[in-house]
């Protein structure tokens, strides 16, 4: 009997297998071939935004830098001018960083931006294989500029330009 006791709880944990095996649908993504789509909360790649008339919404105030927890964002602010103009607002950001091995990818710095500047992306196929490489510039991280929009920076006529832009549309997902 104590032979036997053993040999039946092994065929029994078998026959569960077996039946699993036919009867349900297997849960195996075959990455990078197939993806599974993300969740809309989901905070990946961030994404600096920009105004349908291509200005940026950036403008430079490092309140991201302030609540990222995880000092991941550096941020250096200018002055706008008339012949350079990158933002609505008197600064724009002209250095903004984000080390992206130190983001913990918890969204403060999409909650502290006043413009809505900084987007959390549904991307996180990131991979590195240099620490340089992990450091996001505001090249890598600002959108193409809208269709119809212009360029930064624009030239804006001396007292023509008006701070309030009003509410557009952002273009990422």
């Amino acid at each position: 009997m104590r032979l036997v006791e053993p040999f039946l709880e092994l065929m029994t944990g078998m026959m569960t297998t077996l039946k699993m095996l036919v009867t349900e649908k297997p849960v195996t993504v075959q990455y990078p071939e197939e993806k599974k789509a993300v969740k809309p909360r989901y905070r990946g790649r961030h994404y600096l935004t920009r105004y349908e008339n291509g200005l940026e919404k950036c403008i430079g105030c490092a309140l991201c830098a302030a609540a990222c927890p995880a000092d991941a964002i550096f941020v250096e602010a200018s002055e706008n001018t008339d012949e350079k103009r990158f933002s609505p607002g008197d600064r724009y950001a002209s250095t903004y960083e984000i080390n992206m091995l130190r983001c913990i990818y918890c969204g403060f710095c999409e909650d502290a931006c006043p413009t809505e500047a900084i987007v959390l992306g549904d991307n996180y196929e990131l991979s590195f294989t240099d620490r340089r490489q992990a450091v996001y510039t505001k090249e890598m991280l600002i959108l193409p500029v809208p269709q119809g929009g212009a360029p930064t920076p624009q030239v804006t006529e001396p007292g023509k330009f008006t701070r309030s832009v009003p509410e557009m549309k952002d273009p990422v997902d």
